[in-house]
């Protein structure tokens, strides 16, 4: 099922768990709705692929990979993001993926995830129509 024009449900639920790990109706909803609000928008910008590394997670597979109790993945309204690179150019393209959804969208909080100063190992971005207040922070 497409989600937007690049993105698939598949691509964002992946887990490798071994748990299931499918949303419901309200939860693709959100997934649609990060999709449309930021990742394809930032995809568009970008001009590249982008691999979502973890989207929606079920509360068990929340749980089982160590996410906050208070994450928004299992809400189907977060993603991990980095850029389909080759590792040694990785953080420089990630650090353009956060400043393109810094710059040019909405979204309720943005992490620059580890990495260092030329960029994250991967950006955390989550999306919630109503209470978008662009928190960003370093982890």
């Amino acid at each position: 099922m497409m989600l937007s024009k690049n993105f698939t449900l598949k691509e964002l639920t992946v887990t490798h768990t071994g748990l299931p790990n499918m949303p419901n109706e309200e939860q693709i909803c959100n997934l649609r709705t990060l999709c449309k609000g930021v990742l394809q928008p930032t995809r568009d910008i970008y001009g590249k692929p982008i691999l979502v590394t973890s989207g929606f997670r079920s509360p068990e597979v929340n749980s089982k990979v160590g996410g906050s109790r208070t994450s928004a993945h299992p809400l189907g309204g977060a993603a991990d993001l980095v850029a389909q690179v080759p590792l040694s150019i990785r953080r420089q393209e990630n650090k353009k993926i956060y400043e393109i959804i810094r710059d040019n969208c909405e979204y309720r909080q943005l992490i620059w995830e580890k990495g260092d100063y030329t960029g994250p190992d991967w950006v955390h971005v989550e999306y919630r129509v109503g209470d978008n207040k662009k928190q960003e922070l370093r982890l």
